[in-house]
């Protein structure tokens, strides 16, 4: 008989398969195992064999019932979903799983990863390395699959209900637990997702991997309507997928590498002149004692109930991370009628380009919830300016900040992908558009429109994008789905303690929401930088948080395990904590500790 200890160090081999169309192209990555390792443990590894830096940002999903709905229709006999996940596990004795959608990958050199210390890797270690395992896999996940076709979209499970989004949130595995504990059987399929959504240091250099694999999971949280939009950023994410699919079968992927290397040794040999000269780089932040400030007219509206939406205008003054607003510029050394501290607030955007509508909404927090202000601007300069300043203060930064124009430009190119194109540019383009509209968009957008009619949508919007390089086109649309207002919120069904009736709780990286099931309006909103501690009693499966000014809150979770409601808490608390140095090795034990069975923090 062996013991304990004995079990704990035997090992096997867990072989991960990389699908790829062609089966000739298939790479088994080998992980050696023991059967005490974590699943976390197991995501260390995995991460680590393909170049997807950030660990902690992933886990695996094992899909719901509701995923294999609209299939077992037509084939009652075949369990196997659509899906975009282009991983399956596959090993003895864990898990494994047939082939997924077909994908269309092209192989390039691209800069990875030193796997034992998480620093990038040099050229010569890339080229000279006795193992190209790490370059194979690269080249496989680095680029998108293929468009589905428009059967193929209305065949895959899509939420129609925030109920139905907590659905999908329910199958999350328990990280400090292994693969067999939680009965994962041979042949059964999981998902690799990013399931935190707090993204840290994408650097086009090094993630061409993390960027894809974020890129896919943004389109097909589009496509089904994970996410909502509308129909206007629908038809922007439809213009970036149809650039990015053009390029990613174009010869143009192979020249980034090229590009890469040429800039990383220009920017290693102007590092070094500034050093030996001692001088100071050109992007060197002034002196920031001044801190600049924005002063303008603007119109302010408040909700308030039975009250309808007017705009007053005001004078407006927005220094430090504060806006000030008074009557009129005259009074502005006066006392104004409201200061609003920005630092942890949301900013939402609330635009129309079409309709010349420029809104800012502001969620500030309060002890018993959260105060919306809306900001209305005149113009696109306007309010990129105003936009960027808000989101640099919601996270404590101010407009001396270096972040700050990149952030305003980011904000212009975005709205001016928005902009409408003259009909006769779209007309001539129209008969060389060689696609299918319906691919692009979700179903529910393909049966509002004629084909032709939404060709000539895309494509108008296309106009605006077509010249963006692949791996830039990819980070906008990254970087237009965490612009949406629900990004970043997972969903479950609740019940608060003292309640008669369900809740939807949503988590996000730095707040959770209580929402009323029935109409999905935000009920109160409770922030972590004013938790206190959280603990879970085990034996009824309720979480119960303390916040400051003696406010706290218990539920049970309806749709899911209160375990993984609890490492969701534990898991964005330590990725707020963790240290811009992108050298820095993931500290596996603090992070296994927030998210595993500790009670309280």
């Amino acid at each position: 008989m062996l013991s304990s200890s004995d079990f704990a160090s035997a090992s096997w081999e867990l072989v991960v398969r990389v699908d790829h169309p062609n089966e000739e192209e298939q790479k088994d990555i080998t992980l050696r195992v023991s059967g005490d390792l974590h699943i976390g443990g197991v995501m260390l590894k995995l991460v680590e064999q393909i170049n997807i830096r950030r660990a902690e940002e992933l886990s695996l999903l094992k899909p719901s019932g509701e995923y294999f709905k609209k299939k077992k229709k037509k084939d009652k006999n075949n369990k196997e979903p659509i899906i975009e996940d282009i991983l399956n596990l596959e090993g003895s004795p864990t898990i494994s799983g047939p082939s997924v959608s077909p994908g269309l990958y092209s192989k390039t050199m691209t800069p990875t990863y030193d796997p034992i210390n998480g620093t990038p890797a040099s050229s010569t270690m890339t080229w000279f390395s006795d193992s190209p395992l790490a370059e194979q896999n690269c080249s496989i996940l680095a680029f998108s699959q293929p468009p589905q076709s428009p059967e193929a979209l209305a065949d895959m499970y899509q939420p129609r209900s925030l109920a139905d989004k907590a659905k999908l949130n329910a199958g999350w595995l328990d990280s400090s637990r292994s693969l067999m504990e939680q009965g994962i059987q041979e042949d059964e399929q999981l998902l690799l997702r990013f399931k935190y959504y707090t993204f840290f240091d994408l650097n086009p250099k090094y993630d061409a991997v993390r960027i894809n694999q974020l890129y896919e999971q943004a389109r097909w949280a589009i496509l089904l309507e994970e996410i909502d939009c509308t129909e206007e950023e629908m038809l922007i994410f439809a213009a970036l997928q149809y650039h990015i699919s053009k390029l990613s079968l174009s010869t143009e992927m192979q020249d980034f590498t090229n590009e890469s290397e040429v800039d990383e040794v220009e920017a290693a040999l102007s590092n070094l002149e500034v050093t030996l000269e001692g001088g100071k780089a050109d992007n060197t932040l002034e002196d920031i004692t001044d801190i600049p400030k924005l002063a303008d007219n603007l119109r302010l509206f408040r909700p308030k109930k039975l009250i309808l939406k007017a705009f007053k205008q005001y004078w407006f003054v927005f220094k430090d991370t504060s806006i000030a607003y008074f009557k009129n510029k005259e009074l502005e050394q006066g006392e104004p009628v409201e200061k609003l501290n920005l630092r942890g607030c949301e900013v939402v955007p609330d635009v129309n380009v079409a309709g010349r509508k420029f809104g800012i909404k502001l969620l500030i927090p309060v002890a018993d919830g959260m105060n919306e202000v809306y900001l209305r601007c005149d113009h696109e300069s306007q309010y990129a300016q105003w936009m960027a300043a808000c989101i640099l203060a919601s996270k404590g930064k101010t407009m001396a900040d270096s972040s700050y124009q990149p952030e305003v430009l980011n904000i212009l190119s975005f709205l001016k992908m928005k902009n409408r194109n003259s009909a006769s540019q779209v007309a001539s383009g129209l008969e060389n558009m060689d696609i299918n509209p319906e691919c692009f968009v979700s179903p529910r957008c393909a049966k509002k429109h004629k084909s032709k009619q939404l060709a000539a949508c895309i494509l108008e919007a296309h106009q605006n994008v077509a010249q963006m390089p692949l791996v830039e086109a990819k980070l906008r649309f990254i970087q237009a789905w965490q612009s949406l207002p629900e990004f970043g919120l997972t969903y479950y069904l609740v019940r608060f303690k003292g309640s008669k009736k369900d809740d939807i709780l949503g988590i996000s990286y730095n707040r959770l929401i209580r929402i009323d099931a029935a109409t999905g309006i935000p009920i109160t909103t409770w922030r972590f930088t004013n938790m206190k501690q959280w603990n879970v009693n085990w034996e009824i499966r309720q979480v119960a948080i303390e916040f400051d000014q003696n406010v706290s809150i218990a539920f049970t979770c309806l749709s899911a395990d209160c375990k993984i409601v609890h490492e969701y808490i534990g898991g964005y608390i330590f990725l707020s904590t963790r240290s811009k140095d992108q050298n820095e090795t993931l500290d596996e034990d603090l992070f296994h500790k927030l998210t595993g069975g500790q009670e309280a923090i």
